[in-house]
C-alpha cells in the first residue's frame, strides 16, 4: 500500500502544496490513518489474528445477491464510502496537483489490496462492492480537494489540510477509547463489521486468541 500512495503522491511537499513541515505532518497523520484503516477492515480494532481456510468467501457481483452471499446492506455500502474519503484527501492535499489516473488507481489498488489480505488471513468476506465503494469514496475525497483548490486556493486548502489533521487526531482518541474499554462496544462494532462472515452474526464477538495457534474457545469463529 505504501507503495501504491508513494506513486500518487510523488510531489508532496513542493511549492504549491501546504508548507514542507505541514507536508511531513500530514504524511505522518496519513500512515496514522493508513494503519487505523487496515486495523478496522481486517481485525475491527481486534487483536490481529487469522481465520479458518474453511471461512475464505468471495463475492464478484457487487451489491446484488450471488453466489450464496446476500445484498449489500445501504449502511455497509455507505460506510466503505465514507471510509475511504480520507484517502482521497490525504492523496490530493500531499500533492502539488491531482494526477486523477494515478490518484484512482491508487485508491482501487488500496481497497483490492485489503480484499486480497481479507482473504489470505481468512478474516471477512472478499467483496468487489467494497472495491467500487470504497474507489467512490476515495475519488469524492480527490474532488473535494480539487474544488476547494480552485474556488479558494491557499487559505481555504491549508484549512482543510486542518481539518484532516483533526478528524485523524480523533480517530486516534476514539480507538484508544474502545480499545482501553472493548466490552459492549467491541461487541456492537464485531457485529456491525463482519460484512457476513459465516459463523459471525450481529451478537457474536471476535474469537480469542492465545497465541498458540488455536482458533478460540468452542462456538467461536
Amino acid at each position: 500500500m505504501t507503495v501504491v500512495v508513494k506513486g500518487a503522491v510523488g510531489d508532496a511537499g513542493s511549492e504549491d502544496a501546504p508548507g514542507h513541515t505541514g507536508s511531513r505532518r500530514l504524511v505522518a497523520l496519513f500512515a496514522v490513518y493508513l494503519v487505523l484503516l487496515v486495523w478496522l477492515v481486517l481485525w475491527k480494532f481486534d487483536l490481529p489474528w487469522r481465520g479458518p481456510d474453511a471461512e475464505r468467501t468471495v463475492k464478484l457481483v457487487p451489491f446484488v445477491a450471488a453466489g450464496g452471499n446476500g445484498a449489500s446492506r445501504p449502511s455497509e455500502v455507505l460506510a466503505n464510502v465514507l471510509l475511504f474519503v480520507p484517502f482521497g484527501l490525504y492523496l490530493g492535499l500531499l500533492g502539488s496537483r491531482i494526477r486523477w489516473g494515478r490518484a484512482c488507481r491508487a485508491v482501487a489498488a488500496a481497497s483490492a489490496g485489503l480484499e486480497v489480505a481479507e482473504y489470505v488471513l481468512a478474516v471477512g468476506r472478499s467483496d468487489v462492492t467494497d472495491v467500487v465503494t470504497n474507489t467512490l469514496g476515495g475519488v469524492a475525497g480527490l474532488v473535494v480537494v480539487a474544488v476547494v483548490r480552485r474556488a479558494v486556493p491557499g487559505r481555504a486548502e491549508r484549512a482543510l489540510a486542518r481539518v484532516c489533521a483533526a478528524t485523524t487526531v480523533i480517530a486516534i482518541v476514539a480507538v484508544a477509547a474502545f480499545v482501553a474499554a472493548p466490552g459492549q462496544l467491541h461487541n456492537g462494532l464485531a457485529g456491525a463489521g463482519n460484512h457476513g462472515r459465516p459463523g459471525q452474526g450481529p451478537d457474536s464477538v471476535p474469537p480469542l486468541h492465545d497465541g498458540s495457534g488455536s482458533q478460540g474457545p468452542p462456538g467461536g469463529k
